[in-house]
């Protein structure tokens, strides 16, 4: 060990030495070690080359992680003086594999003036994961084996780790995800039969040329609304042209009994999709590779690009990588790791108990449909359900004032940083997370295993709870890559997070998850921020998804700036026009939502609780916050890392005009005060809302619709109508052959047809013919200044939207429309006929008018 005052050991790393140029990533890097590396700090160094029985100077250096973290708890056990500015550990170039976790405790915590920093000097991965070596061409035939598949398969021994086979679900080449066979290719699946939760069975059909006699080690994928379950097979039954599967325990169980989500059956939209996999009959495919646990056998079909005898292949081993464990009174802290890969991570729970996860990935322990609704924090609940959380290649318990900074994370099977309880002050920063089975980063309680999930969080210890944590200018792409139901960044009960400035793309579910509980209740969540962040091509497998999703109270909490677009059109979605932009799920209170770019005010806010303020989302925001949005400048070097986009389609959203109708009893008509409060909270101008007697229109978009048929019910209406049926529609740049002006005035009124439906049908027929038949009234309206007219109907009601110019009176314009133009008095004499009032209109009123709420 030495102490240093220079970073001359590490400018190899940072300069290249042809070009003597300084990369984006490593002037970073350069720039912690300027800031962190002072006199009279100690460095020990790791080098492949070293031995652990060395004393760790650059000389003489470790052969391991492990060693050289005992190294530096020995020096702060014994206060040596030599590590008063910190201990930095410096990794040189290599890729180490790791045969445990490296484990920080609380005796390897540093302070405020002397931290522990682990840092790499060149590229360094930390690997969980072995190199699978020995490769052969298989000769001959093998029982179960495709014919196309016949002379094209390699096979080798399955490595033999801790006295066994090792048992994996992923599998490297050269850097790539290779595909566990399975019997649809590509992004194909196919739609189950049927589902019998009696008795925990599921028919599929059959497939030509795939038989399902060797079924020992199959597994079914099957997709249901925001997540899918991996179910192992049991037995399969063949009749005609299905076959019957059941399933192992306790996945059958709990896949069966769980509401939500649950499979899905449907002629309209289709049943849910799924595929099967891990059986040598499906290795069909270039790419695709089978573990063959009874004979020992691993079988891979290289794809054309690959060259078997110098292929890196890698199977993943630990399932922990790096773990930081304190606890309540002794937590880790002042612990940093930068520009270190952490790579090749696995997680076996599928493959021996089952994932059938409830929300965000978290795993259903039990769950199952109340017969009497009800608990005591919420008394219409009809089911409950226990949760474990999967397995992270970093896990950080009880920790403040750790980071993580220009570190990559690649090639994980599950969760890829997990802040898991009592992490305070944690700084997640300017890393790549990119080919992870599960979500990106985690932090937060979620529930513990023996607490039901709806219950609200409100520990009696406030340090159990994950406070003022730091997430951004991170680039997350290509994660949930396995767990399609998953997000790019989860956050469960925690206060005063702040997750900023982070790229988030190609995700099968939504961007960011913010909030568990399903609760109006005040819980452990507040003063929460999500800003700035850039969410595009989402929701690539799942939908009832969002690009920024949340959950429960959470007072003091922000919205702001973020910029969301491209999500995917989802090839199996079962309710395919459920996506949205913003979602702002059950109990979700106290929300700021504010100044979000989106193409389209596509959101939903789903059974929400009070105080929320939506204001000037969607596409008119600046087009400075659209720019402002994503990694700051600093940090765009990552971008090159960006996943490939699917060709899979992008929703468009298409919006039109509707209106809903409030029919109240007079004693129940909301004041004005109680409609702007209402607007704030269901992203509403106030503008939107008019008054006429009991009666309350909202004039808005189709994209409103499936949240304000659930919100508008809160105003305690007898009777809420929506007219969407627009029959007649004059637009002043089709029919007048002029662009309208930007802003206008909506006037609104409505009658009713009179009650005898061949009349009803006459008036609607003039309508659909007037353009062509009744020209004059056309230019009636164009000299009137009108800018749109559109009537909605519905059953015999009409509503009738005049739009005209901003700050001018109808009364001034209506008149120019019969100028010099008698066959509008001649039409609007015919339609007389055929109108009369709504109830509660004067005798012979016809048209009522509803005044704006001010």
């Amino acid at each position: 060990m030495q102490s240093k005052d220079t970073i001359k050991y590490w400018l190899p790393w940072f300069v290249s030495p042809r070009s003597k140029q300084f990369k984006p990533f490593l002037i970073l890097v350069i720039l912690f070690s300027l800031l962190y590396l002072k006199a009279d700090a100690v460095d020990i160094y790791v080098s492949l080359n070293g031995n652990d029985t060395h004393v760790g100077t650059k000389e003489k250096p470790l052969a391991t992680l492990h060693s050289a973290i005992r190294k530096a708890r020995e020096l702060r056990r014994l206060n040596d003086v030599s590590i008063k500015n910190g201990i930095t550990i410096i990794i040189t170039k290599g890729f180490y594999q790791l045969y445990e976790p490296v484990v920080l405790r609380p005796e390897d915590s540093g302070t405020k003036e002397s931290p522990t920093e682990i840092i790499a000097t060149e590229k360094v991965v930390l690997s969980g994961g072995v190199k699978i070596k020995g490769w052969k061409k298989l000769q001959g035939t093998l029982s179960g084996l495709p014919k196309e598949a016949i002379g094209k398969v390699w096979v080798t021994d399955l490595p033999n780790f801790d006295g066994s086979d090792l048992q994996f679900r992923q599998l490297w080449v050269n850097g790539q995800k290779a595909i566990r066979a399975k019997n649809y290719n590509g992004a194909a699946m196919g739609r189950i039969l049927s589902w019998d939760s009696k008795n925990q069975t599921c028919k599929i059909p059959l497939q030509k040329n795939i038989n399902l006699d060797n079924i020992k080690g199959m597994e079914m994928l099957i997709h249901q609304w925001w997540a899918i379950a991996n179910l192992r097979v049991k037995s399969v039954k063949v009749m005609g042209n299905a076959a019957e599967l059941s399933f192992m325990q306790p996945e059958s169980r709990i896949q069966s009994e769980h509401p939500w989500p649950a499979p899905w059956i449907s002629e309209k939209t289709g049943n849910s999709a799924f595929y099967l996999s891990n059986a040598i009959q499906f290795l069909n495919e270039p790419g695709e590779w089978f573990e063959d646990l009874q004979k020992h056998k691993l079988y891979y079909w290289p794809k054309a690009s690959e060259n078997m005898i110098n292929a890196e292949i890698i199977a993943p081993v630990l399932e922990n990588l790096v773990k930081i464990e304190g606890t309540i009174d002794n937590p880790v802290a002042f612990v940093n790791f930068k520009g270190i890969s952490f790579e090749h991570s696995t997680w076996l729970r599928p493959s021996k108990q089952g994932h059938v996860p409830h929300q965000a990935g978290m795993y259903m322990l039990d769950a199952y449909k109340l017969d009497k609704a009800g608990t005591p924090d919420k008394p219409t609940l009809e089911n409950q359900a226990w949760v474990g959380r999967p397995a992270s290649a970093i896990e950080v318990t009880y920790a403040h004032h750790t980071s993580f900074e220009a570190c990559r994370f690649e090639h994980l099977a599950s969760t890829g940083l997990d802040y898991k309880k009592g992490t305070a002050d944690n700084i997640i920063k300017g890393n790549l997370f990119k080919d992870i089975g599960g979500s990106a980063i985690l932090v937060g309680t979620f529930s513990d295993e023996t607490t039901e999930v709806h219950l609200p969080y409100r520990p009696s210890d406030l340090r159990e709870i994950s406070t003022n944590d730091r997430i951004e200018n991170n680039l997350i792409t290509d994660v949930t890559n396995e767990d399609w139901g998953a997000a790019g960044i989860g956050a469960g009960y925690v206060q005063g997070i702040k997750i900023l400035h982070n790229e988030i793309s190609d995700v099968s579910y939504s961007g960011i998850s913010m909030g568990w509980g399903w609760t109006k209740t005040l819980n452990a969540m507040k003063n929460n921020t999500i800003s700035a962040n850039k969410i595009h091509h989402y929701g690539k497998h799942l939908y009832d998804v969002a690009g920024i999703y949340t959950l429960s109270a959470q007072p003091g909490s922000f919205i702001t700036e973020n910029v969301i677009d491209s999500i995917y059109k989802a090839p199996y979605a079962h309710l395919p026009e459920h996506w949205f932009y913003l979602y702002t799920d059950e109990g979700s209170s106290y929300f700021t939502i504010k100044n979000n770019w989106t193409p389209a005010e596509k959101y939903l806010q789903n059974a929400n609780g009070p105080d929320n303020l939506w204001e000037d989302n969607g596409p008119k925001v600046s087009g400075k916050i659209k720019q402002h949005a994503g990694l700051e400048k600093t940090f765009q070097y990552l971008l090159k890392e960006k996943a490939a986009y699917s060709n899979t389609a992008i929703n468009q959203a298409v919006d039109q005009s509707v209106v809903f109708e409030l029919i109240f009893k007079s004693s129940d008509v909301p004041t004005d005060h109680a409609l702007k409060t209402f607007a704030k909270e269901n992203n509403l101008q106030t503008s939107a809302i008019y008054k006429w007697n009991n009666r309350l229109v909202i004039y808005t978009s189709s994209l409103k619709v499936e949240s304000l048929q659930q919100t508008l019910k809160r105003l305690n209406a007898t009777e809420i109508k929506l007219y969407d049926d627009l029959f007649y529609d004059f637009n002043r740049e089709k029919n007048c052959g002029d662009k309208p002006v930007a802003e206008w005035d909506n006037i609104i009124l409505s009658a009713n047809l009179v009650n005898d439906e061949k009349m009803q049908n006459e008036y609607l027929n003039y309508h659909k013919t007037q353009f062509e038949k009744w020209p004059e009234i056309s230019k009636g309206f164009c000299n009137a200044e009108f800018q749109r007219l559109a009537i909605f109907k519905k059953d015999r009601q009409l509503m009738l939207i005049i739009s005209i110019p901003k700050g001018k009176k109808l009364d001034d314009l209506n008149p120019k429309t019969t100028l010099n133009n008698p066959k509008v008095d001649e039409w609007n004499t015919i339609m007389k006929k055929y109108q009369e009032g709504i109830e509660g209109t004067k005798p012979e009123e016809v048209w009522v008018f509803f005044k704006p709420v001010e």
